[in-house]
């Protein structure tokens, strides 16, 4: 059974499926067994591609007009072949620069072959930069993750401020830019360092 799968970015009217439509239909997809999606290729909730790769069975066939109109980005493309393959469905692209792809062909499974190849790939150089750029802040003294919501000066002040009996808490974390959590979990609520606050100290 051949399945077809549409859409288009904006659901104001202003783009149609047409095209897609009479393309699949002349591929041989029945009416009844279209699915149409109106949303970003970045969104996640597309209700009718799930539903879609929900309903396909095992040799089927998944047919879109082009590579785009069905993942998100490479790996989310590679992601979906990936399953479609595991389960037994094929998938095929009608036009565009993913026309070779015909996973029920042996050539078709070797150029999409190469897609899965770049996506890993790609994969491999974001965490390559990613380990990277941690050794090179850690060379200069930084950690990586988020920055410290509180400073040497902001754990100072909280200090004495809070010794001071005369307070106010929301006050005080207004001005310092933090919640009462992160204000109590470096200082007592009379002036007092604790563990959190040494370590900021400690890291000048």
């Amino acid at each position: 059974m051949l399945v077809g799968y549409m859409r288009v970015s904006k659901a104001d009217g202003s783009q149609t499926t047409d095209l897609q439509r009479d393309a699949l239909l002349a591929a041989g997809v029945e009416p009844d067994a279209l699915y149409e999606d109106k949303a970003s290729g970045k969104k996640d909730d597309r209700p009718q591609l799930a539903a879609c790769l929900k309903a396909i069975r095992a040799g089927d066939t998944l047919l879109v007009w082009k590579l785009d109109r069905l993942g998100r980005d490479l790996r989310h493309l590679v992601n979906i072949v990936h399953d479609l393959t595991e389960r037994g469905i094929g998938l095929k692209v009608l036009t565009g620069q993913g026309a070779a792809i015909d996973t029920t062909t042996a050539s078709g499974k070797l150029v999409f072959g190469i897609f899965a190849a770049l996506a890993e790939y790609e994969r491999e150089l974001i965490s390559e930069r990613t380990t990277a750029g941690l050794a090179a802040a850690r060379a200069r003294g930084r950690k990586g993750g988020r920055p410290f919501k509180m400073t040497p000066a902001k754990v100072r002040l909280a200090a004495a401020s809070m010794g001071q009996p005369g307070t106010n808490v929301s006050d005080l974390c207004k001005e310092l830019g933090i919640t009462r959590q992160t204000l109590y979990r470096h200082v007592s609520p009379t002036g007092e360092l604790r563990d959190d606050g040494h370590k900021i100290l400690d890291r000048r």
